[in-house]
């Protein structure tokens, strides 16, 4: 692919993002940036958090994972689905009650000023390791595919995309980030549904054909029964449950974009629809993953060591033009979807949280400018930090461990919500750095003391637990007090 070509495709998507900002930031205040004045459609945020809850691992990950576990990961996603309705049912309409900006803000009220901040603290940590390590990845599969053959520096490459997201969010904030992502969307549906159109068109394969192939593959097996296997249904529907209620449902990320409806009931309507979409959109990754290693045994191309290459792999350098162009703006999207909410919510959480922003501060509008400038320079420093480090197991631990903080999070708001007790709240914050310090201990000796047994994604789930169990110590049975000052 040419140099201007791939210029040509990212300034003109660039230009779009930039045409979507100037429209939804006219007149942009700080409620605007937080809330969107809470007018958002729930048809438009349930689209585009399609494209938010896509990373760019996501994207080369999911079809490369069909070769190691064939679609063992839709059991996760079927957790998933249910997850989203809990949080529909449960969730969106406490927060609509209690008419929060921030998430944490409801930990103030239940358990105390410690277990607000700490939680805050949490999500803000979680959130910048997590969001840089996505871009991360993202930046290095471009930078691999494209501007290394040109001679630009990986530093830079982080640093203008960095650049962009905030030029494109810093004004209009969550109401921008809502319509930007339902274009992302698009972007990424049409680069997976082109991509397999092109895989059927060099195989001579029909649409029919198609789904006949992808459901005679051996790699579409989908359920896995044996209970120490790290793909087990039970553990991967219970930790895909999990995972999404305290990912999603805890994470200021993903429920800033639902709390800008105009109420709790188009709030839920929106993710009851989200998770058709949210399903449907997998499978498509998927499908797409049987495909290409189908694609490789027929034309006998030697499969790349990592399977998160396959993708990258096949799309730029055998199926032609078309496909390294729509691999190149799917990837640019997800990078820009994912990113440019999280930026938005580090920004929301701090001035909320940290700095006691209310969404009518109109006078300290500058203050907020200034924390979304500080969040950007953080994550472009974590990214190149991650680069330097040049020993992919120490990125990819660090990443891990970030996962870690989201099991306080469980605990926190599982205590309050299921219990009646009141907390030593002074002591929350030791709490909730012992646990996943335990669970980290215990994962890492569950075979030897758990008779074989291998703990995968609900471990965030035993997290939560040592957290909750920590938290009833520390607690009283007296009637709740509410902490609002």
């Amino acid at each position: 692919m040419s140099l201007t070509l791939v210029f040509s495709i990212l300034f003109g998507y660039y230009a779009m993002l930039i045409v979507v900002s100037i429209l939804t930031s006219r007149n942009a205040t700080n409620e605007t940036f937080f809330t969107a004045n809470r007018k958002s459609p729930w048809y438009l945020v349930a689209f585009g958090m399609i494209g938010s809850s896509i990373s760019g691992i996501t994207f080369v990950s999911v079809p490369g994972e069909v070769g190691n576990s064939n679609w063992a990961y839709l059991q996760f996603l079927l957790g998933n689905f249910v997850g989203y309705w809990i949080i529909a049912m449960v969730l969106i309409p406490l927060y609509y009650k209690m008419n929060l900006i921030s998430i944490y803000s409801y930990l103030h009220h239940r358990l105390g000023v410690k277990s607000y901040k700490t939680g805050s603290f949490f999500f803000i940590i979680s959130q910048v390791i997590g969001s840089s390590f996505r871009l991360f990845v993202v930046t290095g599969v471009l930078q691999l595919a494209f501007f290394n053959a040109i001679g630009i520096p990986f530093w830079l490459t982080a640093f203008i995309t960095i650049l962009l997201i905030w030029v494109y969010t810093f004004k209009g904030g969550i109401k921008t980030v809502i319509w930007t992502d339902s274009l992302q969307t698009i972007f990424i549906l049409l680069s997976i549904a082109i991509t397999i159109f092109i895989i059927g068109h060099h195989l001579n394969l029909n649409f029919k054909s198609l789904l006949t192939t992808i459901q005679q593959d051996p790699h579409s097996q989908i359920f896995d029964w044996n209970w120490k296997s790290k793909t087990n249904f039970f553990k991967q529907f219970i930790a895909g449950l999990g995972i999404v209620i305290v990912m999603n449902g805890l994470n200021q990320n993903m429920m800033q974009k639902s709390l800008t409806c105009k109420n709790p009931n188009e709030a839920k309507k929106n993710l009851y629809y989200f998770s058709f979409y949210f399903i449907i959109t997998n499978l498509l990754f998927l499908s797409l993953g049987v495909l290409l290693y189908f694609y490789a045994r027929k034309t006998g191309i030697m499969l790349p060591a990592k399977s998160d290459d396959l993708f990258p792999t096949l799309a730029i350098n055998n199926f032609g033009v078309l496909a390294g162009i729509v691999f190149l703006l799917g990837i640019t999207a997800t990078a820009y979807s994912s990113a440019d909410s999280a930026l938005t919510a580090l920004t929301t959480a701090f001035c909320i949280d940290i700095l006691n922003f209310s969404s009518s501060s109109s006078d300290r509008k500058n203050t907020r400018l200034g924390v979304h400038i500080g969040f950007s320079i953080l994550m472009f420093l974590v990214i190149v930090l991650f680069r330097m480090i040049k020993n992919e197991s120490i990125i990819t631990l660090v990443f891990k461990v970030a996962g870690y903080t989201y099991g306080p999070l469980l605990g926190l708001f599982a205590f309050g919500l299921l219990t009646h007790r009141t907390l030593r709240d002074r002591y929350v914050p030791y709490v909730c750095i012992l646990s996943p310090i335990l669970t980290y201990i215990i994962n890492n000796n569950s075979e030897a003391w758990l008779w074989g047994y291998k703990f995968g994604f609900e471990l965030l789930i035993l997290n939560g637990l040592l957290t909750f169990i920590g938290l009833w110590i520390l607690s009283i049975k007296q009637p709740i007090l509410t902490h609002k000052d």
